[in-house]
């Protein structure tokens, strides 16, 4: 018995995961006819595929069965619950249960603490562009996965030019390989060959740190032409001033310890704290206080409804105002 909760909105990389699980589960001699994927809107789509998990796979391998964007980890009937009871517990050696949802399972349901039994959970959330060592970090992994080298400073470049972006990072990796060959990545060969689509809010923040109405109004567009959520621009704006006004604060206390100003600004990696000392250098304590109101009024406009793009664009005007002084 295996059984597996894909959950989050990276579909990107949970497909990735399914196609992974398939390809170990299945007999490619036998694969069409051991495995079900069974869409949410089946009638009684759970009890279908509780039943077909049951049912011996046709000669070699696993029967896989897939139970895509299923309900039952937000909302969970006596009758369902009685059946995943009753089922899960039972089911053979020979299947392989997947169930994928892009919403968080609410802890709080028998249905999911059953499963926090008897399954295996995977998180496929985008990670907040703001998490630069997080990107960093993802941009090594699949570059790992994928056997291609990478030298730090061409991941930390990738990883600013596709910031959350999963199928980017993919192709663009792919691309990558083609060019160097057996070689490492190095920074030229990124600059040189990847498209740099991240006119993203973390570049909007340096912007507005800058000072630069004009581009900061320019990146604000590019995002907004992009499809990008005015509410997530504003939470990684939040998110990056806060950060450095935490390394200008210990910088002014006078502390020297990197480790330190990393956990009280909450940096993942030491190292980066060279470069936010000086990202911060001609900006003053004051100011970057006097961003947090507006940025806070920003998401407080943002979440009660009106104009979302003319509100971003009346506070980041606003806001470089406060960093050029």
């Amino acid at each position: 018995m295996a059984i597996y909760v894909y959950w989050g909105e990276d579909e990107f990389a949970c497909d990735r995961a399914v196609q992974t699980l398939r390809d170990r589960s299945l007999d490619p001699a036998w694969g069409s006819f051991n495995f079900d994927k069974i869409p949410a809107d089946t009638p009684d789509a759970t009890i279908e595929g509780l039943n077909q998990a049951m049912t011996p796979p046709f000669g070699g391998g696993k029967r896989l069965v897939w139970l895509v964007n299923s309900p039952i980890l937000q909302q969970c009937s006596q009758e369902i619950q009685k059946n995943l009871e009753r089922t899960l517990p039972q089911l053979p050696e020979s299947s392989v249960l997947l169930l994928t949802s892009r919403k968080k399972p609410d802890q709080r349901l028998k249905s999911t603490k059953l499963l926090k039994k008897l399954a295996e959970f995977q998180e496929f959330s985008p990670i907040p562009p703001w998490k630069t060592e997080l990107l960093i970090r993802r941009v090594q992994q699949v570059a790992s996965s994928l056997d291609v080298s990478i030298s730090p400073a061409a991941a930390e470049r990738l990883a600013e030019a596709v910031g959350n972006n999963t199928r980017q990072l993919f192709t663009e990796l792919e691309k990558l390989k083609l060019f160097v060959g057996s070689s490492r990545v190095e920074v030229e060969a990124v600059d040189e060959l990847v498209t740099t689509t991240t006119q993203n809010s973390l570049q909007l923040a340096k912007t507005i740190l800058r000072g630069d109405t004009a581009a900061a109004l320019g990146l604000v567009a590019d995002l907004i032409a992009r499809n990008d959520v005015p509410i997530v621009i504003s939470a990684t704006l939040i998110g990056q001033f806060r950060t450095w006004l935490w390394v200008k604060l210990m910088i002014n206390l006078r502390e020297r310890d990197e480790k330190a100003i990393a956990q009280a600004a909450e940096v993942g990696n030491p190292k980066r704290i060279y470069f936010l000392r000086q990202e911060v250098s001609r900006i003053s304590l004051e100011q970057l206080q006097q961003t947090l109101p507006i940025l806070l009024a920003l998401e407080t406009q943002l979440k009660s409804g009106g104009d979302a793009i003319a509100t971003l664009q009346m506070r980041v005007i606003e806001l470089c105002g406060v960093c050029r002084g």
